[in-house]
């Protein structure tokens, strides 16, 4: 069995199908989508039933599920509208406008109910998953079993877990000891070449040799890495990744013209 991580596809279905043929999940594998499946790209709609429908997969809320279920929670406020829009809601919106009213209440319903961080052991590592990070501030348990686990991102507040950005990525060390044992955190939501100015330490430059984004690991320890590489911003600058944490191995397809 093995475990996968993608984040932040922003409505670029057609290009999650792609890696997601590509790497050709086995039954028993276990898929975590890391949140921003919505807004920005073409089909946000088709996203959410990809995931939704997808065996073995489960996904976080970000913060554009955020953004979406406050303005749906406010009926329309003015600023909860404008506050999507500015995000790239309008094409969101738009889809969920076609749905039927039971599709579009099992697809709500579905991202209403999604927790907002999860842990997962994979070999030796334990792995912290939110879509924008952690406040590493907020005490380490005594023992990073699966209760200390729990405990830490129970203590962690939604607003992080969803929005944090350079308090987590620019933070000198994570929560990896200097003995090697902690958690590495796994996260998305900032695009990795805003950690060239952001980040302390990166393992390799934010661009490929192909000029498309790709994730980096951030920190001496290597112990923060961040897997949104771009696709929010389409064609020529993202690609949708698919990362396997049992090897590291990284799957990447770059968001086409048009999709």
């Amino acid at each position: 069995m093995s475990t996968y991580v993608f984040s932040d596809v922003h409505g670029h279905r057609a290009t999650l199908e792609r890696v997601l043929m590509r790497v050709s999940p086995a039954e028993g594998d276990r898929i975590l989508c890391l949140g921003d499946m919505i807004d920005r790209g073409p089909d946000p709609i088709g996203v959410l039933r990809l995931v939704h429908a997808l065996p073995g997969a489960e996904a976080l809320i970000g913060n554009h599920e955020d953004l979406m279920l406050d303005y749906l929670r406010s009926q329309g406020d003015p600023l909860a509208a404008m506050n999507w829009s500015i995000n790239g809601g309008a094409v969101t919106l738009d889809g969920l406008e076609t749905l039927d009213e039971d599709e579009y209440e099992d697809l709500l319903n579905w991202v209403r109910t999604r927790p907002r961080s999860a842990h997962v052991r994979v070999g030796e590592r334990l792995y912290l998953l939110a879509h924008a990070g952690v406040c590493l501030s907020v005490p380490e348990p005594a023992a990073w079993d699966d209760a200390g686990a729990d405990a830490y991102l129970a203590a962690q507040s939604d607003e992080d877990l969803t929005w944090i950005r350079e308090e987590f990525w620019g933070a000198e060390r994570g929560l990896l000891g200097d003995d090697g044992t902690g958690p590495v955190v796994v996260a998305g939501h900032t695009p990795t070449p805003y950690l060239e100015r952001m980040a302390r330490e990166l393992d390799r430059p934010a661009f490929g040799d192909d000029g498309l984004a790709r994730m980096v690991r951030v920190g001496a320890e290597r112990d923060r890495w961040d897997i949104d590489s771009g696709a929010a911003g389409g064609a020529g600058f993202g690609q949708v990744l698919v990362l396997r944490l049992d090897d590291g191995e990284e799957f990447y397809e770059p968001v086409r013209e048009g999709e």
